[in-house]
């Protein structure tokens, strides 16, 4: 069967570079918070601009948490961001203590919707984080419009949206903040485990690092209520080699859309929004079908390994059940999570014609 994504295929292909820097690692001696990810959150800073600061930490999710701690958010405080996202934005909301409140979203990016951000905010808001979805950038001026109009900042979710951008700036530095994820199967994935926050500010960097590991500072002493979330230097070892390729290794997956656009054209399908002042990510190929389940289960019967990103949406899973503000009005996301479909799309994918 042709999987959805093949993190393996990713590894083969850098294969002689990875292997050198995990040899590396174990020779150095140093296994977490070292060299390594002192050097990845340089590269990985410098990737997105100057004047840019990245923490490395052990996963999206703590990502999420860490940045609503550094902005010194507690419990009480209401987060607005949508239903139509991996689980780990919102369980990483509730991970510092806050309040997720869902907003729906545009039918045509399916990113967050702004005038339904607008329509969320109440006395309680205290942050908004857009999730660019699938690798398509939200509308990010629009929301940093209405942020501003209500002194609100802004922490954008790029776990999907590594290397996108909109209009020549990339995502990621809209912002106060931004998380990413490098799980497996991200355009920037590790062998395991990993994330990094991106951030302007050196006072929010400094605070970051020392609430990744128990709110130490240099002497070990802990000033701020923190966490364990640390990235490993096996792990930045290997994320240096894959940022060398990220920008390559996006273009291959906009090729491969490509030919899934003029493959696909003309059947009844809505397929990914590309608009053209836009370079879309293409973490994920999601179309969309009123019959979704029929095709579905064609597709696997042909070995052809498309999925479902996500089979419910966060407000229709059993542990958010009726309890989220926001979740009573959600037309446009139930509406979707009726209809979507990802199809296999990796950079080492091959097109047999």
């Amino acid at each position: 069967m042709i999987p959805f994504s093949d993190p393996y295929a990713s590894y083969l292909s850098h294969k002689e570079e990875i292997d050198l820097a995990i040899d590396r690692v174990l020779q150095s001696g140093i296994f977490v918070l070292g060299k390594e990810v002192e050097f990845f959150e340089q590269e990985f800073a410098l990737f997105h601009g100057n004047n840019l600061d990245a923490v490395g930490v052990a996963n999206g999710t703590d990502a999420v948490a860490l940045c609503l701690l550094s902005l010194g958010l507690s419990a009480g405080d209401e987060v607005i961001t949508t239903s139509h996202t991996a689980i780990a934005t919102v369980a990483g909301i509730e991970q510092a203590g806050c309040c997720p409140v869902l907003a729906d979203i545009d039918s045509e990016s399916r990113c967050i919707c702004p005038k339904s951000i607008e329509n969320r905010i109440s006395e309680k808001t205290r942050a908004i984080m857009p999730v660019h979805i699938y690798g398509q950038p939200c509308d990010m001026f629009k929301i940093l419009e209405i942020a501003k109009e209500n002194n609100l900042p802004v922490i954008e979710d790029c776990s999907q949206a590594h290397g996108a951008e909109v209009a020549g700036k990339k995502i990621g530095t809209f912002g106060t903040l931004s998380v990413f994820s490098c799980y497996p199967t991200k355009n920037l994935g590790g062998i395991g485990d990993g994330g990094i926050i991106l951030c302007s500010s050196d006072p929010l960097a400094e605070k970051l690092r020392s609430i990744r590991q128990y709110g130490w500072n240099e002497n070990r002493e802990s000033i701020n209520i923190g966490l364990n979330s640390r990235l490993d230097e096996l792990q930045a070892s290997i994320l240096r080699v894959k940022l060398k390729y990220l920008i390559s290794d996006n273009e291959k997956r906009r090729q491969l859309a490509d030919y899934y656009d003029i493959e696909l054209k003309g059947l009844p399908l809505v397929l990914p929004n590309r608009p053209k002042n836009e370079i879309h990510a293409m973490h994920l190929y999601v179309i969309e079908s009123d019959e979704r389940d029929k095709l579905l289960n064609y597709l696997r019967k042909q070995g052809i390994g498309a999925s479902l990103h996500y089979q419910l949406p966060i407000h229709r899973h059993r542990a958010y059940l009726r309890r989220l503000r926001g979740c009573e009005d959600l037309p446009i996301t139930n509406k979707l999570y009726d209809k979507i479909l990802t199809l296999p799309l990796y950079p080492e994918m091959e097109v047999k014609t």
